[in-house]
């Protein structure tokens, strides 16, 4: 890769993203920044890095979202552009456009793509003009309680509300009866202006027992688009998921062909750039229908690694660099199955709730096929500011059967004391009989392990 214009890249982000952004910088002689807030000074991404800069203090608002101090930091240092990671300013449009305006490339999307994907209104009306298959919903927002009660009556119950601005499981409530129905929707409309600064909402038909599946797309501005698989998102908590693997376990060909093809289709139409993921609800007949498009890198990106052999950082940086995606479809060979496991700083006896505190012991599995994505050590404090994973573990095998074989194993050797984590329900988990089978959805967490 010529480095034309990017010699050395900030990373807007902490924890294990920071840290694989990093490691791909360095394989590609790129030379790194880190940024962290005052909580993060002895944090693994900010020792590795080539730079680091503190710019505030512990929470968000004044760290890793304060637009202006990471901008400082990269003129600074003399950075040529961001890497973003996931969440905090990932998705967020302004940020991209004072990147460009500064002169600093945004490794990621453009921020049309950004504001485009980003609203679900619109995003689902791009898909509509493509002939995507949609959740049957709602005719645009729903602006009124009698606009809502007119189009539930046409969806039918049970329905979803969801914010067009949400994200990540957030603003999102289940409606079961025409009772229901309109606290559930003065609820949601005021909880998402809260949270994401728009009342605006719209209605869905929920799917009952649904699979989460999602595709990996790589793109370019000139239209040039290929997939990098399908991930299944299934075993999920709260929205959040916990569980992800590739390639989903009872996916037929003709509609893994015809998933990946659409999300092609909507990479292009929108001269999307970047790694992305289009994500899709898939039902018991397997009809699969968008539900979003996540523009960024995504925390279960090295499952599309492990199957394909596709480092996905490096190929952003590669895209941002050149303009050009110089992988085609026909040089994408899949091999085996992998899985991945978030272990977060979790309990899950007690609703999952964040457990932070500190590690006495953090001593994670090694051997063939296996491959841990962590920020974290023994004695490393974990802070309450942020979110509570701790490591990703990713299992890869020939085949399912042994992925789960050597995800036992894996978990089994994993030792973290000090504080409650994931690991031990993933114990259970892949035990279970329908998981084996491959036979669960989105619901299999809430029904199969009600703590």
């Amino acid at each position: 890769m010529e480095n034309q214009n990017i010699k050395k890249v900030l990373i807007a982000n902490r924890g294990e993203i920071a840290l694989r952004v990093i490691r791909a910088c360095k394989e590609l002689g790129l030379e790194t920044v880190a940024i962290y807030s005052k909580v993060d000074a002895n944090s693994l991404h900010v020792k590795l890095a080539d730079e680091a800069l503190c710019i505030g203090p512990a929470s968000p608002a004044e760290s890793y979202l304060n637009i202006p101090a990471i901008i400082a930091a990269a003129e600074a240092s003399g950075a040529q552009a961001i890497h973003p990671g996931y969440g905090f300013l990932a998705e967020n449009a302004e940020f991209v456009d004072i990147c460009s305006e500064n002169g600093i490339i945004f490794i990621g999307p453009s921020s049309d793509n950004i504001r485009l994907m980003g609203d679900k209104n619109q995003a689902r009306e791009t898909c509509r003009s493509l002939g995507i298959p949609l959740v049957p919903g709602s005719n645009g927002m729903v602006t009124s309680e009698a606009m809502a009660k007119s189009e539930a009556a046409r969806i039918g119950y049970p329905l979803l509300i969801k914010a067009a601005a949400g994200g990540g499981g957030k603003g999102m409530r289940v409606v079961e009866s025409e009772d229901e129905l309109i606290p559930a929707y003065d609820m949601t409309t005021s909880e998402a202006k809260a949270a994401f600064g728009s009342g605006s909402v719209y209605f869905e038909k929920l799917i009952q027992k649904p699979r989460h599946v999602e595709i990996q797309i790589l793109s370019d501005r000139t239209g040039h688009a290929i997939h990098i698989g399908e991930r299944d998102c299934s075993i999920q908590r709260r929205h959040q998921k916990l569980i992800e693997e590739s390639p989903c376990p009872v996916l037929s060909d003709a509609v893994r062909k015809q998933m990946t093809d659409a999300a092609i289709k909507i990479a292009q139409s929108i001269q999307y750039e970047g790694a992305g993921t289009v994500e899709f609800l898939l039902d018991q007949d397997q009809n699969f229908y968008f539900i979003e498009m996540n523009t960024r890198i995504q925390v279960e990106h090295p499952v599309s690694e492990m199957v394909s052999g596709i480092n996905l950082v490096a190929q952003q940086l590669e895209i941002a660099q050149t303009k050009r995606l110089s992988i085609q479809q026909s040089d994408v060979q899949f091999y085996g199955h992998a899985m991945e496991f978030r272990i977060n700083a979790e309990d899950p006896s007690r609703n999952f709730m964040p457990a932070p505190g500190k590690l006495d012991l953090f001593l994670p599995p090694g051997g063939f096929g296996i491959r841990v994505d962590s920020h974290v050590y023994p004695g490393y404090q974990i802070p309450p500011h942020y979110d509570s994973l701790l490591a990703k573990l990713i299992v890869w095998g020939l085949n399912r059967e042994e992925t789960l074989r050597r995800a036992r194993r894996a978990l089994n050797e994993f030792v973290i004391d000090g504080v409650p984590t994931t690991r031990d329900i993933f114990l259970d988990i892949i035990q279970h009989e329908d998981f084996k089978k491959g036979t669960v959805d989105t619901h299999f967490l809430d029904t199969a392990f009600r703590s």
